[in-house]
């Protein structure tokens, strides 16, 4: 009988002329430097990649020679010495730009998200969400953006994916050792664990509190996983996006309110806060807590306060992207607050009450306890300005405080090495400083064609290299012919990458159709199989472990691959990853996306895609609508006009077969005497010098700073001065006004004339009842617009109404507005009066308004 294993991790000593290595491992400026992690995975590329690609796990293993012999390596000392310089370059570089500068110094935007996608070594992300975050973290610190990020630390993140043969996903979970991790567990004066109490429905639960850097951006991570808490409480930040819906709210409770008690306990205090999407709304309600205790304020003048520099994006048209809870699970987990803010539970909860619905709604909550919010791309913020139409409901849903800021990507992570040295020639010294000047992509057409498409077809090479790698490793599980994995890899061929390949790679949702195009199978065998223009499918993805009908779409997509006429023309990868998806996003000729229109909220992948040079196919929906300009790709108009989901689909399928058979491989294959296509190569260049600037992260971030920041902070100044007073007084206004709306009537006493010339002018009067309130606490407004114009050019034009004198009857006061329109032909108007003071953030605010 054998004897028992015992383990052992003997570490090696970084070599003193290399001993920066190992502050560059523990600073996540290395995700976006690739020659910094070129450097690392040059000692041992297969450690590296069984490492996860992570710079700090990596020095823990590496072979202690290998290290020694680098450290007397002249080559290597030089490339270190000058990404050891290239890091002092940027951590020195303290000048904000794009906006930033405009921030005080005392400024601090705290950015509250669930989940984080900075780089596979730090794994706490699912998807899209956690990318975006985590470019929006690196944006700000390359502007410099005073900004911290909050989160979870999570022991197992999100799960990893495998496919059986007959393409059933498989779920496997995976604990972090958080030694291999590029953190840092955040201690007190005393070299102590830092740590938060949090009240939980019947209990207190701990949070250990660790750090991590981004560049110039600090994460502030929370994990339950501590010996003070239950092994189930424990449990709690295990898994993202796992367990139960008790789980669900535990793990936004931490987030929440854990997460404003954490950065408190490392003294930093945020002007500004911005929860990206509903997981972290329960901050609300703590900062509520806080401000009523520090300030004395009395919880409306309170949550007026908090309010005001609190920033929601939402990042989900679908109703069930919008986490809710039953009143009972919310009444129990909330009771505490609600005794220690000092308000009935059920005035608290109705923060979260949402229209049509008994639950609380995270969503409803965010909503209520911030004063900017905007949706991620323009066709979205117009979705949801309509989903949340009853926060506001006697508001038009266009003018209701509902605004966008599309997404973008960061560009220095996703764009291919390949392109950097390429661009280092011929977009001008320094075009890495210069991402948002649309002058500087301009420079992308005078690349010579061959050397464009070289690069192109060298990426696409290294893309198939690496889907054969996966392919082997799934089908080595399973038995079977060599000879059918041969069939389905025999066109994804690095030494002859010339067969067209489409990728699709995303989240599997049922709104996103990824199995889209196989609904006329015999029209998409005619257009795959073409001997002349033969075209590839390559999908990957991941659908959540609950959601059934995502992984009925994989299955799908296996079935058909392995159908014989499909062989070698449909792929399915598993494993979809941050790894497979920059092979993918730089590789492929053409990107697809097919989502159901409108319920693409943005889709990023396709940004990182164009920006790489790979066309894009898609649904005008999310970004694609504001990015397609006609000459850097495709669209599919979405047949939304179609009631019936299926003959929707099938038209819209039927047009994304004529684009690929007419437009996409003629073009594709239109190769002269040099072997490849020039027009394909003009359309690539195009989508590049398009979308870089207009869809960055870095142009993302300066909205934000723009739209949202600077006037959040300032918001949040003006209400907490004079020991709150401003708050206070806009609470107690907004509840006389509300008390009072019921019995606001107005009616029009004028008469007219139906025509006037030019430079005359008409008066109109409006007898309003206030009701008890005073004249300056309402607006009476007249909106005009051109009725003899095109709708793209029918602009309003609004005028405010003065108050005159209380009317003779003693109950109405009269408004009037002497108006001289500054334009001709047939107008119309209407007049309407609202809620007016001149603390609200946004004049519709209150969602109140009448019409005459």
């Amino acid at each position: 009988m054998p004897g028992s294993t015992y383990l052992l991790e003997v570490n090696p000593r970084i070599p003193q002329r290399l001993a920066r290595l190992e502050e560059i491992a523990m600073d996540l400026w290395y995700s976006w430097n690739q020659p910094a992690r070129n450097l690392l995975a040059q000692l041992d590329e297969a450690l590296w990649e069984s490492c996860n690609r992570s710079p700090r796990a990596f020095l823990k293993r590496v072979n202690q020679s290998k290290l020694d012999a680098a450290a007397d390596d002249p080559a290597f000392i030089g490339e270190y010495n000058r990404i050891v310089a290239a890091y002092d370059e940027y951590r020195s570089r303290n000048r904000r730009s794009l906006g930033a500068e405009r921030l005080g110094p005392d400024d601090l935007v705290a950015y509250f998200c669930a989940e984080y996608g900075l780089h596979d070594s730090l794994p706490i992300y699912s998807g899209g969400l956690g990318i975006l975050a985590g470019d929006h973290c690196k944006a700000a610190s390359d502007m410099r953006l005073p900004l911290v990020a909050v989160g979870l630390l999570y022991r197992q993140g999100y799960f990893r994916q495998t496919l059986d043969i007959d393409g059933r996903q498989q779920a496997t979970y995976i604990s972090s050792d958080f030694e291999d991790l590029p953190i840092r567990e955040a201690l007190d004066q005393h070299g102590k664990s830092l740590r938060v109490a949090i009240d939980m429905a019947d209990r207190t639960v701990i949070a250990r509190i660790w750090q991590a850097r981004a560049g110039h951006v600090s994460l502030v991570l929370l994990d339950t996983d501590v010996e003070e808490n239950s092994d189930r409480d424990r449990g709690i930040t295990h898994r993202l996006y796992g367990g139960d819906r008790t789980t669900r709210i535990e793990q936004e409770i931490v987030l929440g309110i854990g997460g404003v008690r954490a950065l408190d306990a490392l003294q930093l205090k945020p002007t500004v806060f911005h929860i990206n999407e509903g997981h972290a709304a329960f901050l609300i309600l703590e900062r509520v807590r806080v401000m009523m205790a520090t300030r004395g304020l009395d919880y409306g003048a309170a949550l007026e306060a908090v309010a005001a520099n609190t920033v929601f994006t939402t990042h989900t048209p679908v109703p069930a992207g919008h986490d809710h809870f039953s009143t009972e699970m919310a009444e129990r987990y909330l009771a505490s607050y609600s005794r220690s803010i000092g308000i009935d539970a059920h005035m608290l909860l109705g923060l979260g009450r949402a229209e049509g619905s008994p639950d609380f709604n995270m969503t409803a909550l965010a909503l209520r306890g911030s004063r900017h919010h905007n949706g991620v791309s323009r066709i979205h913020g117009e979705v949801s300005s309509r989903m949340m139409a009853s926060m506001w409901p006697e508001v038009e849903p266009d003018e209701n405080p509902i605004d966008y800021i599309t997404n973008g990507v960061h560009l220095p992570t996703i764009l291919a090495p390949e392109w950097h040295h390429l661009f280092d020639q011929y977009l001008g010294f320094g075009w890495m400083q210069r991402l948002h000047d649309p002058a500087c992509w301009e420079h992308v057409h005078n690349i010579p064609d061959h050397l464009f498409w070289s690069v192109h077809q060298s990426l696409k090479g290294q893309m198939q290299k690496f889907v054969r790698h996966r392919m082997v490793e799934q089908h080595a599980r399973y038995p079977g012919s060599t000879s059918r994995l041969e069939r389905l890899l025999e066109r994804i061929d690095p030494q002859n990458p010339n067969t067209l390949t489409i990728g699709f790679a995303r989240r599997f949702a049922q709104y996103k159709r990824g199995a889209l195009i196989f609904e006329d199978l015999e029209g998409l065998r005619r257009i795959l199989c073409n001997p002349e223009r033969p075209v590839v499918l390559v999908f990957a993805g991941k659908a959540h472990p609950a959601d059934g009908p995502g992984q009925d779409i994989i299955r799908r997509i296996a079935e058909i691959s392995h159908m014989r006429e499909f062989e070698g023309h449909v792929v399915l990868v598993e494993g979809y990853d941050l790894h497979l998806a920059r092979r993918l996003v730089s590789g492929c000729d053409v990107w697809l996306n097919n989502p159901l229109y409108p319920l693409e909220a943005s889709g990023t992948s396709g940004m990182k895609a164009g920006m790489n040079g790979v066309i894009n196919l898609s649904v005008l929906d999310g970004w694609w609508a504001e990015g397609y300009d006609g000459k850097n790709g495709w669209a599919i108009s979405p047949a939304h006009h179609v009631t019936d989901e299926g003959k929707r689909n099938s038209d819209e399928a039927r047009s994304l077969l004529e684009i690929v058979n007419e437009q996409v491989a003629p073009l594709y294959y239109d190769r002269g005497p040099t072997g490849y296509s020039p027009r394909w190569v003009s359309v690539s260049k195009r989508s590049i010098a398009s979308l870089a600037t207009s869809f960055s992260a870095h142009r993302m971030v300066s909205q934000y700073v723009q739209n949202f920041y600077l006037p959040a902070g300032a918001q949040g100044r003006k209400l907490l001065a004079e020991n709150g007073a401003p708050a206070q007084a806009l609470s107690h206004w907004k509840g006389r006004v509300r008390g009072a709306w019921g019995g606001v009537q107005a009616r029009r006493i004028d008469s007219p004339p139906r025509r006037i010339v030019f430079g005359g002018g008409v008066r109109l009067e409006v007898a309003v009842t206030l009701n008890g309130l005073a004249p300056d606490d309402l607006a009476v407004e007249a909106i005009i617009e051109q009725v003899d114009r095109s709708a793209s050019g029918n602009e309003q034009s609004s005028y405010r109404f003065n108050h005159v004198r209380r009317l003779d009857n003693g109950v109405e006061d009269l408004y009037a507005l002497d108006l001289s329109p500054q334009m001709c032909g047939n107008l119309r108007y209407r007049l309407r009066l609202f809620p007016s003071h001149a603390l609200l953030t946004h004049p519709l605010e209150m969602g109140m308004m009448r019409w005459l």
